[in-house]
């Protein structure tokens, strides 16, 4: 996969800011016949339809014990043509303060990078994590395709 290797020296900074011992190979296939060694042997990309009235519920994509930390959503539909309403959404749970809520405004063929769990964050006194969920806000009319790029496979 083209892209795994630029993501892997970020997942690594990532751990490393959030005191995470896991490291990542540079090598996709490396990352994989580790996942697939602890039984994580289902293949993730998917393919997603949304139509009129439906959504995707806040959550994250956290499929077994090994889990690359970044993954992407490519909009494969052009937003205001296709369908209206379904935006890309992210939450930031933030340790005592209150979630933020963002809309990421994606054009056909646009791609989002974000994180599967969460991401670090610096601090006065350091980096602390913050937990990410993503989700699609409820299509109002036509039909948005999206594919999903996650780097581990599932148990």
């Amino acid at each position: 996969m083209n892209v795994y290797p630029h993501l892997a020296p970020i997942a690594n900074r990532w751990h490393e800011a959030m005191g995470i011992d896991v490291r990542f190979p540079d090598d996709h296939a490396a990352f994989i016949a580790r996942c697939h060694a602890a039984g994580q042997t289902r293949p993730t990309p998917l393919l997603l339809q949304y139509g009129e009235g439906d959504y995707n519920a806040l959550h994250q994509d956290l499929y077994g014990e090994h889990v690359f930390p970044l993954q992407i959503a490519v909009l494969l539909s052009q937003p205001g043509e296709d369908f209206e309403g379904g935006e890309f959404v992210l939450t930031e749970q933030r340790p005592r303060m209150q979630s933020r809520a963002m809309v990421v405004p994606l054009k056909q063929g646009d791609a989002v990078v974000f994180a599967v769990d969460s991401r670090p964050v610096q601090g006065t006194r350091g980096f602390y994590r913050v937990k990410l969920l993503h989700g699609v806000s409820k299509l109002r009319s036509g039909h948005r395709h999206t594919l999903g790029i996650i780097f581990h496979d599932a148990a």
